[in-house]
């Protein structure tokens, strides 16, 4: 059995995404109230596998989390990119006109926001999470408030769906990564057979004119793919950023080749990970 630490707790986005990537597998969720918690059950004991999410089609990059990629020692071995729909729902005893207040995880309130700006007498309080903001109302009886989150956790938890399908945007997909002990991933990529053929990793440039752009030309000559590219600040060092990228290749041995050709142009290089572009799924 495979013990997976994911943030959220039963019924979340994060728990559909851990049984789907881990399809056929049986798994062991460790709930986490944070992602700094997912990724100290990986510190604590280096069987444990990591779930966490990454971006989102709406939202945007959860920024927070690259850092403790770098910060960590895990590896990536793999992504799983969910299709997001979410519902709102409330006590089996109550409708629409009872309801004065929505809860659930701030990323899912802003993926809902044309639907909450139809109904402005509701008050939108940010919570831990999806699924947890359903078992709160239902453990507790909290007349006249709602949880948005996914009609499997609304159902898991019996709560009454109001209406299904409230995000926003129909093309709403949140990627997940799925990490570990880099003494793992060796384990990991033979028992399911992954073809490696995306990278992600990190690094600095020096502050100079034209330095990405040299690094994107030739990652273009070995005709590796930039699937993905993130700037953040370099805490302490003013206006000096370090860029997070993800790519995609055909051929492992002109990855290589293209790392060490942009070997002298960086600084601070890691690699986060190398494993197999993820599949989509819906929730």
């Amino acid at each position: 059995m495979r013990r997976i630490a994911i943030q959220g707790t039963l019924g979340s986005f994060h728990d559909i995404a851990a049984h789907r990537y881990f399809e056929g597998e049986e798994i062991e969720l460790i709930c986490c109230a944070t992602f700094e918690e997912v990724f100290e059950a990986i510190r604590q004991d280096s069987q444990v596998i990591g779930l966490c999410a990454i971006e989102n089609t709406i939202a945007g990059s959860l920024l927070h989390n690259y850092e403790l990629l770098k910060q960590s020692n895990v590896q990536i071995v793999g992504e799983h990119k969910l299709r997001i729909s979410h519902c709102i729902c409330c006590l089996p005893q109550e409708d629409w006109e009872d309801i004065t207040e929505v809860n659930s995880h701030p990323i899912a309130l802003m993926q809902c926001r044309e639907f909450l700006s139809r109904h402005p007498r509701m008050k939108v309080v940010e919570a831990e999470d999806t699924a947890l903001s359903a078992e709160i109302i239902m453990k507790e009886q909290l007349k006249g408030h709602a949880a948005i989150c996914a009609k499997g956790a609304a159902e898991m938890y019996g709560m009454k769906v109001l209406q299904d399908g409230i995000e926003t945007n129909k093309h709403n997909f949140t990627r997940f990564l799925v990490v570990a002990d880099p003494w793992q991933v060796d384990e990991l990529n033979r028992y399911r057979s992954k073809e490696v053929n995306k990278a992600s990793m990190v690094f600095t440039l020096p502050h100079t004119e034209g330095s990405l752009s040299q690094v994107l030309s030739i990652l273009s000559f070995y005709h590796i793919s930039l699937s993905k590219i993130q700037s953040l600040p370099i805490i302490g060092r003013e206006w000096e950023y370090q860029f997070y990228v993800d790519v995609v290749f055909d051929n492992v041995l002109r990855y290589k080749q293209s790392i060490a050709a942009i070997m002298p142009l960086i600084k601070e290089l890691k690699i986060l990970g190398e494993y197999e572009d993820g599949k989509s799924s819906i929730n």
